[in-house]
């Protein structure tokens, strides 16, 4: 994005612009675009590229339209207008290929709209109209939206223990069933199965976040995830596995921070090198589900997690789940589990090969395929625990701050600078 378009202020966008390709479509759009009360000198002759020349020299307008007729390839050049548009801006696309696929990849990449050629004037004016709505609804402010958003990690204390599945099941249960705009973040950059349990193709968002850290704010949030459904999207990787992971880590942090202003869920599925290698990705998590298993190794790195995190993310409330549970099959008991790491397990998930199996036919996640099983009621458990315990720890940061501004009250700059922690959610099954 350029220097001019960060710095321009919201007051100074117009209402309206459009850059179409041929004179036929620019006679059908101006009288509309007079109806509504813009000028028709914003109606410029030109295409997408022409778009993408202007807006880097001048600030975004409200609502944009642009002409794909002549680009060769519709869904990089969009990508290189994302690189110059402002935050906010309603873009409608028009064209005169007929593709439901070119259409499905465009709403995907962010736009509002598409529009086939010939155009009419009914068409337009809805469309219209329709951006309108959408760059004129009320917007929470970002201050509300970090502190009502609830952000999840889900840990495995083994492998093997059905920590992604849980992940997974946990996002779409707080998109599908809970109706919460949900993110979800796929932290084992090379072998990752959250895009693979959603039926998603991972795409490279995750990659370009790593590589280019500098370049992540709303818009690349908007471009890169990939849409599962209405209210769940999707960052995940399958890096080659010729190339080790070149990061320190910052790249993780800005999407979390963003997360917490597009969402009102986030759900990492944390692989547990990731958690050791980089332990400032739980500063902004509220609640840790940590996926286990009955076993002498799964009992003993609970403790030492436990731990770590006791030390490391004090502010992160954990939450035990023993997953993948078989009755008399246990190489530990319940009893003795819960002795060894000296606190009870949370929710227990009876183990359900079959169900498993049913999911990854189906190409869905464990909850949405067998929304009827003894273990989809478990997890749902553990959604409604991370619930619980997000808005709980909402509850107590602000009565914290009310007794800091009461007994503290001479150290004025120190409450006003403390950073307020999310709120939280968690994970774990397969």
């Amino acid at each position: 994005m350029s220097a001019s378009l960060k710095s321009a202020m919201p007051g100074n966008r117009d209402a309206f612009a459009a850059f179409l390709c041929d004179e036929a479509a620019l006679d059908v759009l101006r009288p509309v675009v007079i109806e509504l009360g813009w000028q028709p000198e914003k109606c410029n002759k030109g295409g997408l590229r022409n778009a993408i020349q202007a807006l880097s020299v001048s600030a975004s307008p409200n609502i944009l339209m642009v002409d794909l007729s002549e680009s060769g390839d519709p869904l990089n050049d969009i990508n290189a207008l994302a690189e110059v548009c402002e935050p906010g801006t309603v873009v409608i696309a028009i064209g005169q290929v007929n593709d439901v696929r070119l259409y499905r990849d465009l709403l995907a990449s962010g736009i509002h709209d598409y529009l086939l050629k010939p155009l009419s004037a009914s068409v337009l004016r809805d469309s219209l109209n329709q951006a309108q709505a959408v760059f004129a609804a009320p917007r929470m402010s970002d201050e509300d939206k970090a502190k009502r958003h609830i952000s999840t990690a889900v840990i495995g204390t083994r492998g093997g223990v059905g920590a992604s599945t849980l992940a997974t099941s946990l996002a779409w249960n707080f998109a599908a069933e809970r109706n919460l705009a949900t993110a979800m973040l796929d932290l084992d950059v090379h072998f990752g199965t959250g895009a693979l349990t959603l039926d998603l193709e991972p795409g490279r968002g995750l990659t370009d976040a790593i590589d280019n850290p500098s370049r992540i704010d709303g818009l690349f949030i908007e471009r890169a995830m990939i849409r599962a459904n209405e209210n769940l999207a999707i960052l995940s990787a399958e890096a080659p596995i010729n190339q080790p992971l070149m990061t320190d880590g910052s790249a993780f942090m800005q999407l979390q921070d963003e997360f917490k202003h597009a969402f009102e869920m986030t759900v990492v599925d944390m692989p547990r090198n990731m958690m050791i290698n980089f332990p400032h990705l739980l500063n902004e998590v509220n609640v840790v589900v940590l996926a286990a298993e009955m076993s002498l190794a799964s009992a003993r790195d609970t403790i030492r997690i436990l731990s770590w995190l006791k030390t490391n993310a004090p502010h992160a409330s954990p939450l035990i789940v023993a997953n993948k549970v078989q009755p008399g099959a246990a190489e530990i008991s319940k009893a003795d589990f819960e002795a060894s790491i000296e606190r009870t397990i949370d929710v227990v998930i009876p183990y359900d090969q079959k169900a498993a199996a049913n999911a990854a036919k189906l190409g869905k996640t464990f909850l949405e395929a067998n929304g009827g099983s003894k273990a989809a009621a478990a997890i749902k458990q553990v959604s409604q625990q991370v619930i619980r315990i997000g808005h709980d720890d909402e509850g107590e940061e602000e009565t914290e701050s009310r007794k800091k501004s009461l007994l503290g009250g001479l150290d004025l700059k120190g409450l006003l600078s403390k950073k307020k922690e999310p709120a939280a959610a968690a994970e774990a099954v397969e």
